[in-house]
């Protein structure tokens, strides 16, 4: 498997479709953008957290303390230049609420829902499509779990997809899917892997699928482009979650891509819970991700 150097950008360019192209993006991290995003996700009230599965409900509009708990983080690399290795796992295996970084296996099962009948998305899935994945936006991620079916079309699709520890969100609460950080490696192999139908990475999407989906994720607004793409030397393409539990007011932080770093391209999974801020999750996350990453290319 070949590629083209592609150095990290300084400003934020328009991403093209194939592997050069998805691999552009913004690498700064904006604290700034992403207390924005906390402030905007405190102002959607409870009604809107419970529509969503973004947040919980708040029990009556209470704000609760974080509590003082164990911060979880889980790990995952796969090297995408020797994809027959085994992914390298640090932590627990064990299930994580997806947040936002579900949105991508809700488009990847949109899309082979699509295949499997024969047809494009049409022009409102794919505003909504832009939506979920380069804005995180609820309402388009919310449009989209009901078009797939919701849990049970989700569950459906992963089995395909090679998945095997995801369990889709009950009640409309996509965010609160539980997965794990080797079945999100299924879902970015799902994606990244070269080829499309590809038996090596178990994905049922065409490459045609690939690349739309790989190309919504270098486009990733600034405010959300931390994450997995602190262990980038170059371009990256990622999706984020994050979501505070109202029972404790501790945060889910989650991150998922792929990255590269020296002349290797990693697909990255970074799930943590029980982080006492988002600032703080995002920093939890983003040094594992270096560590895993830099772990990974000693081994390869």
């Amino acid at each position: 498997m070949s590629y083209r150097p592609n150095p990290r950008p300084t400003t934020p360019i328009a991403s093209t479709p194939g592997r050069g192209g998805r691999r552009a993006g913004l690498r700064a991290v904006l604290l700034t953008g992403a207390v924005s995003t906390l402030l905007a996700v405190a102002a959607a009230g409870p009604a809107a957290a419970a529509v969503t599965g973004t947040s919980e409900s708040s029990d009556g509009g209470t704000t609760k303390t974080a509590s003082t708990g164990e911060v979880r983080v889980t790990t995952a690399v796969l090297d995408l230049d020797h994809p027959a290795l085994k992914p390298e796992v640090r932590g627990k295996d064990v299930p994580y609420d997806t947040a936002s970084i579900i949105k991508v296996d809700i488009l990847a099962t949109l899309l082979l829902q699509a295949q499997d009948a024969g047809r494009g998305l049409t022009q409102q899935e794919r505003t909504w499509a832009t939506a979920m994945i380069e804005h995180s936006d609820n309402d388009a991620a919310n449009a989209l779990w009901s078009r797939i079916g919701q849990a049970p079309g989700l569950e459906a699709a992963n089995k395909r997809l090679g998945l095997s520890s995801t369990v889709g969100g009950a009640a409309g609460k996509w965010g609160l899917t539980q997965t794990t950080a080797t079945d999100q490696i299924r879902v970015l192999q799902a994606v990244f892997a070269d080829g499309g139908t590809s038996s090596a990475s178990g994905s049922a999407l065409t490459e045609a699928s690939q690349t739309y989906i790989r190309t919504l994720m270098t486009r990733i607004a600034a405010g959300q482009s931390w994450g997995v793409s602190a262990a980038s030397d170059a371009g990256w393409a990622l999706k984020n979650g994050w979501l505070q539990r109202s029972t404790t007011g501790l945060w889910d932080i989650n991150s998922v891509g792929e990255v590269t770093s020296g002349t290797h391209h990693y697909l990255v999974a970074v799930l943590s819970a029980g982080n006492a801020s988002m600032a703080g999750g995002i920093a939890a996350v983003e040094r594992a991700a270096r560590t895993a990453v830099s772990s990974a290319r000693v081994v390869g």
